[in-house]
């Protein structure tokens, strides 16, 4: 007997507080979402508008003032393994796993690592070594897991519109793709790719120069799979119209149904 489909997604919102609509028209139109994973909210947790778990959803939230933050919103109770990514010693609020239905989700906010100097760039490769530490440990125990989010990163040319970054950007230096093509050497499959291995496809539109418009963009919201989740991947949507939106996020949700 096949799994009941498990549908979860991922959508940077750009502050929870500015786009709580948002979030809850675009539940009402997605009831197949079974777990919804959002980064930069941007709020503590005690800030976290209470509109979701007042129409009784489950959250759970890795909130910071004013930066940073992820949070996570589900149709059925779940239950939180981790606020932080273990082996990632910082601060910065960025991280958070659950488990639901058997399947453990990490919902995560990479740093961008343009801003600090090699210093703040240095902090995005140690959350990316956190990260594969956390994948040989979930790897390990054979568990069907995902990692889900804004990955900052552009894992080929093909994932991002020509001309779009300089080439010492962080989203797409060689040390960033190498560390993203790790988790993928380790076992993990990017689930958009899986199923379109080509053409370019976006999820961020920036606010400047009418990027939308001229459809300039990036791919840096990723799903990357373990091998038993891989096994059951049915479908990946990047649901580009809600950057079209009035007041929208320069992100945009991705679903993943497995």
């Amino acid at each position: 007997m096949s799994p009941t489909p498990f549908t979860f997604a991922s959508w940077n919102i750009n502050s929870i507080r500015a786009r709580a609509h948002h979030v809850q028209d675009w539940l009402e139109r997605h009831p197949e979402c079974d777990l919804l994973c959002l980064q930069e909210i941007k709020c503590e947790d005690s800030q976290f508008p209470a509109v979701f778990a007042e129409a009784g959803l489950d959250v759970a939230i890795s909130g910071q003032k004013a930066y940073n933050g992820v949070a996570l919103i589900g149709r059925r109770p779940f239950a939180v393994t981790h606020h932080t990514l273990p082996a990632f010693d910082h601060p910065s609020a960025r991280y958070i796993e659950a488990e639901l239905d058997g399947i453990t989700i990490g919902n995560l906010y990479l740093p961008n690592g343009n801003s600090g100097g090699e210093d703040g760039y240095a902090t995005k490769l140690a959350f990316f070594d956190a990260l594969a530490a956390r994948a040989r440990v979930l790897l390990d125990a054979e568990k069907p897991f995902a990692f889900i989010g804004d990955f900052n990163v552009c894992p080929t040319d093909e994932d991002l519109a020509p001309g779009a970054l300089s080439t010492d950007d962080a989203l797409v230096r060689p040390e960033t793709r190498a560390a993203f093509r790790r988790l993928e050497w380790m076992g993990l499959t990017d689930a958009l790719r899986a199923l379109q291995p080509t053409g370019r496809h976006y999820t961020f539109w920036d606010y400047q120069a009418a990027a939308f418009q001229r459809n300039a963009g990036l791919r840096i919201d990723h799903a990357l799979l373990s091998p038993r989740l891989t096994e059951r991947l049915k479908s990946f949507v990047i649901d580009r119209d809600e950057r079209a939106k009035e007041k929208a996020s320069d992100h945009v949700p991705v679903l993943v149904t497995v």
